[in-house]
């Protein structure tokens, strides 16, 4: 019988970090009216139909993904009129349940801010703002536990970083984006670990400047391949264990199941028609 040599250690960088869901609660808005029928940023062409019959299924299943991961999915009640309410992610951003609002920088979109207010009265949320300036929610706004991370150059005012700030009491560390195809910061990165600040992003999406200031404070961040940032990879949602997200994005696989995540690819590309995908599709209600 062989003797198990106790000299060998395995390299501590080797080991997968240790992950563990959260639950989590989630507002999503069925593409009941779903359609491309303008242009507001380059994923948008209106020559090219939609499947709506699909694209309510692609978002069915997303939904139901969720639930079977033991998450609470809350319903927005989608109206006419409105064809990209299904990207229920830019009505709002709730920390700690406290809600800012969004106020879209396109007409097209303006009263879905309306309608997410509404079901935020009628949700027992009191404490919710109006804002001033432009802001798409969690478009632009992403949430660690140390900053609320806030894109600009496209869609939301760097004004609206200020009042985010006033409001949530947290400090916000703004980030220029660069690249049309990046319009919001939801597009080119997503928060892994929320509580261990850990996300991944595409460096390509960013000002030098900004990619500066990620580097300083995510040094040990997944980077993205303009391949994967391309097919909207990192318009993803993870719960610190499961991380959902596009499935062509197939080069991000491997490196999340490195870092100890369970990565599930998911099939969303009629909504990718609106410029949308698993993270424009949710908008997360936290409590802390």
């Amino acid at each position: 019988m062989g003797t198990v040599r106790s000299d060998i250690r395995e390299e501590p960088s080797l080991r997968p970090t240790p992950r563990e869901a959260s639950p989590r609660r989630y507002l999503m808005c069925p593409p009941t009216h779903f359609s491309v029928t303008y242009s507001i940023n380059p994923w948008m062409d209106p020559t090219k139909p939609v499947d709506l019959p699909l694209a309510l299924a692609q978002w069915e299943d997303l939904r139901d993904r969720y639930r079977s991961l033991g998450h609470t999915v809350e319903l927005l009640d989608p109206r006419p009129g409105l064809p990209d309410m299904v990207f229920a992610a830019n009505g709002a951003t709730v920390v700690g349940g406290r809600v800012l609002g969004a106020r879209f920088a396109h007409p097209e979109r303006t009263d879905e801010a309306a309608a997410h207010r509404e079901w935020f009265r009628g949700n027992g949320y009191p404490d919710l703002r109006v804002p001033e300036h432009v802001n798409e929610g969690e478009g632009d706004f992403a949430v660690t536990s140390s900053w609320l991370l806030a894109g600009r150059g496209f869609r939301s005012s760097t004004l609206a970083h200020d009042e985010a700030q006033e409001f949530f009491g947290r400090p916000v560390i703004g980030l220029d984006l660069l690249d049309p195809r990046y319009y919001h910061l939801d597009t080119a990165l997503c928060v892994l670990d929320d509580a261990r600040d850990e996300v991944m992003y595409y460096p390509g999406a960013f000002s030098p400047g900004s990619r500066r200031v990620l580097a300083r404070l995510f040094p040990d961040a997944l980077l993205a391949t303009e391949r994967d940032a391309g097919a909207l990879g990192l318009n993803a949602v993870s719960d610190g264990l499961h991380v959902l997200l596009p499935q062509a994005a197939v080069g991000l696989f491997d490196p999340l199941r490195d870092r100890g995540f369970e990565p599930m690819g998911m099939d969303l590309s009629e909504l990718l028609k609106g410029g949308g995908s698993v993270k424009c599709c949710t908008q997360e209600l936290r409590t802390a």
